[in-house]
């Protein structure tokens, strides 16, 4: 199974480079020159699934940091910093913004790939090994397909629960609503109409959500919903 990444540097022969080794190795690659246009993009899904970003610091108009701030404010995907000074104060600002880890250039392609291998590992296999996640106030049993709401259990719909188990897998990442319409598995939707806000209301409806308190599930303007549930 290919894995999406994103990689946001200005480099365009670096991104070249990086997208012909990584593509042989069976990842699925997105690259941006314009950082910009990158941050947008992870943002609103616009790839869908994208599972790591690679991020350059020296970018004009905005530069890594920035970026990294942006993204970080609505998603806790997996960041890869690049540094063409490789310093050491780069490095330390980009872990204390929330970057996974850093690199500095020029690298091993190699080495890059070993990093990006232990951070998939460790990211995508959090939820997969576990049956039952778990947050506060809420529990739900991937297997048994079983929702307890402050120890109470309630009735889900089949569609509540394919929605609801895509954002506890996605917790405090924003899902636009297209992502919502590829991923709801078995489930006919028509992206011009209104059906996914519906269900979303739905479920926020059995999660004892009102439009004042938004316990679970966040409504990200512009893009589309993010589960907010803190774990435990």
């Amino acid at each position: 199974m290919s894995n999406y990444i994103t990689i946001i540097d200005d480099d365009v022969e670096l991104t070249d480079l990086i997208n012909e080794f990584l593509s042989s190795h069976n990842y699925h690659i997105t690259a941006y020159n314009d950082p910009v246009k990158g941050v947008d993009a992870v943002l609103n899904n616009q790839h869908q699934k994208c599972e790591l970003v690679i991020l350059d610091i020296m970018m004009p108009g905005m530069d890594g940091f920035q970026v990294l701030r942006k993204i970080r404010e609505f998603s806790n995907i997996p960041i890869i910093m690049l540094s063409a000074k490789g310093e050491v104060a780069d490095r330390v600002v980009g872990l204390e913004l929330g970057a996974d880890d850093f690199l500095p250039k020029p690298f091993e392609p190699q080495e890059l790939l070993a990093r990006i291998q232990s951070i998939l590992r460790r990211t995508l296999s959090a939820n997969a090994l576990v049956d039952i996640i778990e947050f506060e106030g809420l529990s739900v049993n991937k297997i048994k397909q079983e929702v307890l709401l402050d120890g109470n259990p309630i009735n889900l719909s089949t569609a509540e629960m394919e929605a609801l188990l895509l954002f506890v897998d996605n917790a405090n990442n924003p899902l636009s609503r297209d992502f919502l319409v590829e991923n709801l598995r078995g489930i006919e939707w028509q992206t011009c109409d209104r059906s996914v806000d519906v269900l979303v209301s739905r479920l926020r409806n059995k999660l004892g959500e009102t439009p004042s308190n938004t316990r679970f599930i966040k409504t990200v303007h512009g893009i589309g919903y993010r589960f907010v549930g803190v774990k435990k």
